[in-house]
């Protein structure tokens, strides 16, 4: 798929967001406090976007779009999700995965002593995709499944940011 290709939406949350943030794949809801991260929903690309309603959203959405910009760009911001042990724990295991490589389930279930399909569950399960790098995570004979999906937009989300990172 092309960098800059709209794609179609996701799925729409009723959350209240702290902030909307527009990008070529979908409008980025943003859950956070002032001082943590905790989630980021994939909004329909015709959804209209919202300032940060604080300092720290704000932050957010200027790391996001670093990111969009550079590829390479390496999030610094605290992060809250809420989890599971196991799935925190696969969830740091994705924060050192660097932009532009890429592992298996089997790869990371093998490196934290768990199973393929837990890793992939815990994948998922991710509530901040993007800045915890769960589309980095591949099948080992495939893309593999994105935000709980193995077809359309979610996969189509997941390859352009393989692709923006190089993959």
């Amino acid at each position: 798929m092309h960098k800059t290709g709209a794609l179609a939406p996701v799925f729409i949350c009723a959350m209240d967001y702290q902030a909307k943030l527009y990008t070529p794949f979908s409008v980025l809801g943003i859950r956070c406090t002032k001082d943590a991260l905790n989630g980021i929903d994939f909004l329909p690309i015709g959804e209209e976007t919202k300032a940060p309603e604080h300092a720290f959203a704000d932050r957010v959405c200027k790391e996001l779009m670093c990111y969009l910009e550079n590829p390479m760009h390496v999030f610094s911001i605290p992060l809250d999700p809420a989890g599971t042990p196991h799935q925190k724990r696969v969830w740091d295991a994705l924060l050192g995965i660097p932009s532009g490589k890429t592992k298996s389930y089997g790869e990371l279930a093998a490196e934290l002593a768990s199973g393929a399909q837990a890793v992939g569950q815990a994948c998922g399960a991710n509530p901040i995709p993007v800045v915890i790098p769960c589309h980095r995570v591949l099948g080992k004979s495939g893309i593999g499944g994105f935000m709980k999906h193995a077809g359309g937009a979610p996969l189509d989300i997941k390859r352009w940011l393989l692709v923006h990172e190089g993959r």
